[in-house]
């Protein structure tokens, strides 16, 4: 773009591109961490929910003066996407959305950038029974209705090549719910307080949380011992809820954040996006039992949004060692 058109906003493209290849080549050889069982993905079935965008100083004529004559048509983005799946050699969701925005970049020479997202439509494995047992199919498989991994790819045109300019890979929709060991007390109380203090309650989250990496190269799979999984980012959440005995919601994401950067140094932040959906309580007590009676809540909802970065580890690491030296 030209210097005055710079920080202009123009992008055009195509939402909802649902693609589904089967027998992808698996991801293998990931790096194993304590907090999950996560070691390879077979991509039996490779499908996500893609959204392009296309970026080029060329394109401000079709804006200004109805000009297409460089215009690429948005149903031409969906069947690129559709038929270059079929060349993709790669297994992972970063790989593919770097690899079509290449064919782009290299098919339109007036494009100077190519944006794309991919949203995990993710299936298991249904159990059929197997002698006295259950196995997994390797035919049959469901729609999900649990989290999905999600990832952003922006490839830029430079003398030198491609180069990629954006990449961050995450989760949406992590839906989690611990019974008992979480708190929340201690906070503001004045005449606009009605909450009471929580000296344990269940605590119900909703998470979406994206990561990136310090080289954007580690992030595409291309070597997969510093790749992360998103699933296995989503097994350390699980893991830090479990053991942290949390005092809000607030504690609990930045302890999730240290724990994925201390797993995984490649990574330079995790950033959060989370939502208390904590039930209501009905019947606090139960003769007999431990157990209450909730009800969904009512709106408004609590959120939060915070990102943890390396700094942040080595300053907790540093308040540890201090904490330490002093006992």
């Amino acid at each position: 773009m030209t210097a005055q058109n710079e920080n202009r906003t123009m992008y055009y493209g195509k939402g909802d591109v649902f693609v589904y290849r089967t027998f992808v080549q698996p991801l293998t050889g990931l790096r194993k961490i304590p907090e999950s069982s996560f070691t390879e993905r077979d991509n039996t079935i490779f499908g996500f929910n893609c959204q392009i965008s296309l970026k080029g100083e060329a394109f401000l004529s079709s804006f200004t003066e109805g000009d297409n004559s460089l215009v690429v048509a948005t149903d031409s983005m969906k069947n690129i996407i559709h038929r270059q799946a079929a060349n993709y050699q790669g297994n992972t969701a970063e790989g593919f959305l770097k690899f079509i925005c290449e064919v782009f970049l290299d098919k339109y020479s007036h494009i100077d950038a190519v944006e794309l997202t991919a949203t995990e439509v993710p299936f298991d494995h249904v159990l059929v029974p197997k002698g006295e047992g259950h196995e997994k199919s390797d035919v049959v498989y469901r729609c999900s209705r649990n989290e999905r991994a999600t990832t952003t790819i922006e490839v830029k045109r430079t003398p030198t090549g491609s180069k990629i300019v954006k990449h961050s890979s995450g989760i949406v929709d992590v839906h989690l719910i611990k019974v008992k060991g979480s708190s929340f007390y201690g906070f503001i109380q004045d005449e606009y307080t009605t909450l009471p203090e929580a000296q344990d309650r269940p605590l119900f989250i909703y998470l979406d949380f994206d990561w990136e990496y310090s080289r954007w190269e580690d992030g595409t799979g291309a070597d997969p011992e510093k790749y992360v999984a998103a699933e296995q980012i989503c097994d350390i959440a699980n893991t830090v809820f479990h053991e942290l005995n949390n005092r809000s919601i607030q504690q609990l994401i930045y302890h999730i954040g240290i724990r994925i950067l201390e797993r995984f140094p490649q990574l330079a932040n995790v950033q959060f996006k989370t939502n208390n959906r904590t039930w209501e309580t009905v019947v606090e007590t139960i003769p007999n039992s431990e157990g209450s009676v909730y009800q969904e809540p009512r709106p408004p909802y609590g959120f939060q949004g915070f990102v943890v970065t390396q700094e942040d580890v080595k300053q907790k690491k540093a308040a540890d060692s201090t904490v330490g030296a002093s006992r």
